[in-house]
């Protein structure tokens, strides 16, 4: 039985007796890294923890395009409406691909794992279980805290194919996932190598490996390996490695299709690690009108992140790639990048699958990895030289700005009400970060406001919210698309910040969030 079987739901006593996922039995090479291929999760995040965050107003009483299953994750609700890409088929999706992984490293353990290419298979097959606990843990429970990371629930780490019919699982402590994660990430990074891959970008090729273990150091509030790893992962001319928005800016403004695939492009040299999933977020965050009951609108936009007054100005034609306006239409101001592809199971009755490519791991995000982790490192002159990389990168501005005039700039700002929002937000992280208006308060807050417009549509923005205890609120919009009420407030310690895992995994005696 494989793990998620056992994580989800008990099954009968034949299922013991066949292969995972009914392959034969696992005992070449070739079979191997067929098999890591499922060792990524077919789910995507994005629609839930985009959902979930700061990024999306309340826009119902214009548009009422909405189901239960954005009703619910808007609301902070525990998700009880069945979706495609719901807790739950995440929850599954992931723990799949993990067992996938753990039946690769099993058959490689039992081959002698002698040659270059079960070396690499056995870090790609390491790498893929600790990015699924990683993803698991950062969705289904509290952010890590150094101080209360060892009294907080985690997710079951499996480390062996199931073959019992109905264990118990524990699910340990936060502390001892993130131990478990960084084990695997450090064995892997030992044997790592690109032998085998056709396509690296859809693999844990090596630099998609660094900048996971970046991202990684860097939730774990290990700065210094967060830094070392960013460094490895960019090399000594990171500029050449971030994305060309030039190109993208310079394709046809009306071409979604051209646009996304570009994004997604594995020849774009920012883009580490690709992943396919089935998802409806390239009709929520694309030219659609779907999912408009809660949108990421002009308001938000102006006051809070894309066009909102920053160093380099505001404005469409502050940017290389600028975003994209519905305002006459629809209420929607975004970055096109996700795309949204279908996948026929019937080409006559028109049925199928929403299906996308996402990047999971890119230069830019991680550049700014590398930016916040030396703010805490008090390398402030580093961080600064990052920061000046991503706006002269992303941004028309070609002024290098000084760490005086980035503090000044970000002291000036007010921090956000909700009917008076600001590009900042109080931050309440379990680390030390000085006090508000300090060098390292402000280079924070400029940091995590660059990554907020970096990964706008890509669900990346809740984990800085959890990490950073940042208080947000659900505003309810008016027919002008201006702010009217608040529905409820997510306060620092708020219990919804972690997901609660599905109701057939507690119903299989797992231990529930609490509430």
């Amino acid at each position: 039985m494989t793990a998620v079987a056992v994580l989800v739901a008990a099954s009968c006593d034949s299922f013991l007796n066949i292969q995972p996922d009914n392959r034969t039995e696992i005992d070449t090479e070739d079979k191997v890294t067929t098999l890591l291929t499922s060792a990524y999760p077919d789910i995507c995040f994005i629609m839930v923890t985009e959902m979930i965050s700061d990024n999306v107003d309340d826009f119902r009483i214009s548009y009422a395009e909405t189901d239960r299953f954005s009703d619910e994750l808007f609301a902070w609700k525990d998700v009880t409406e069945d979706d495609n890409e719901s807790p739950e088929n995440i929850w599954q999706s992931t723990y799949s691909a993990i067992a996938a992984a753990n039946e690769a490293l099993k058959a490689i353990e039992a081959m002698g794992c002698n040659t270059t290419t079960l070396q690499h298979a056995k870090a790609e097959a390491l790498l893929c279980r600790a990015y699924g606990h990683f993803l698991l843990a950062n969705i289904f429970c509290m952010a890590y805290d150094s101080k209360t990371a060892s009294k907080n629930l985690g997710v079951p780490y499996t480390t062996v194919p199931e073959v019992t019919l109905n264990p118990q699982y524990d699910r340990g402590t936060l502390d001892h996932v993130y131990e478990m994660i960084d084990e695997d990430i450090q064995e892997a990074l030992q044997l790592q190598g690109d032998s085998y891959f056709q396509v690296p970008k859809y693999h844990f090729n090596k630099k998609a490996a660094y900048a996971f273990a970046a991202r990684f150091y860097l939730y774990y509030e290990k700065w210094d390996l967060a830094e070392k790893y960013a460094s490895l992962c960019l090399g000594n001319q990171p500029e050449s490695l971030l994305r060309d928005w030039d190109v993208l800016g310079n394709l046809p403004s009306t071409s979604y299709s051209q646009v996304v695939n570009q994004f997604i492009n594995v020849n774009e040299p920012a883009n580490f690690l690709l992943c396919t999933a089935y998802s409806a977020v390239g009709l929520a965050f694309g030219p659609y009108a779907y999912y408009t009951a809660y949108s990421h609108g002009a308001y938000l936009s102006e006051t809070e992140d894309i066009l909102a007054g920053n160093l380099w100005g505001s404005g469409f034609q502050a940017y290389r790639f600028e975003p994209r306006s519905y305002i006459n239409a629809l209420d929607r101001v975004i970055f096109w990048k996700i795309p949204y592809l279908f996948e026929y199971t019937d080409p006559v009755a028109g049925i199928g699958y929403f299906r996308t490519v996402y990047p999971v791991f890119w230069a830019d995000e991680t550049l700014l990895s590398r930016a916040e982790a030396r703010v805490m490192t008090e390398d402030y002159d580093g961080a600064v030289q990052d920061i000046n990389r991503w706006i002269h990168n992303f941004t028309t501005s070609t002024k290098d700005y000084t760490l005086n005039e980035i503090v000044r700039f970000y002291n000036s700002a007010d921090y956000h009400v909700w009917n008076k929002p600001t590009i900042k937000k109080h931050l309440h992280p379990g680390f030390d970060i000085g006090p508000e208006g300090s060098v390292k308060e402000s280079l924070l807050q400029c940091i995590i406001g660059l990554r907020r417009i970096e990964t706008q549509g890509q669900g990346m923005r809740w984990f800085d919210i959890k990490r950073y205890g940042i208080e947000i609120e659900r505003r309810v919009m008016d027919a002008s698309g201006e702010p009217q009420a608040i529905s409820d407030r997510l306060p620092v310690d708020d219990l919804r910040r972690a997901v609660q895992i599905p109701l057939k995994v507690t119903d299989a005696n797992l231990q529930a969030n609490p509430r």
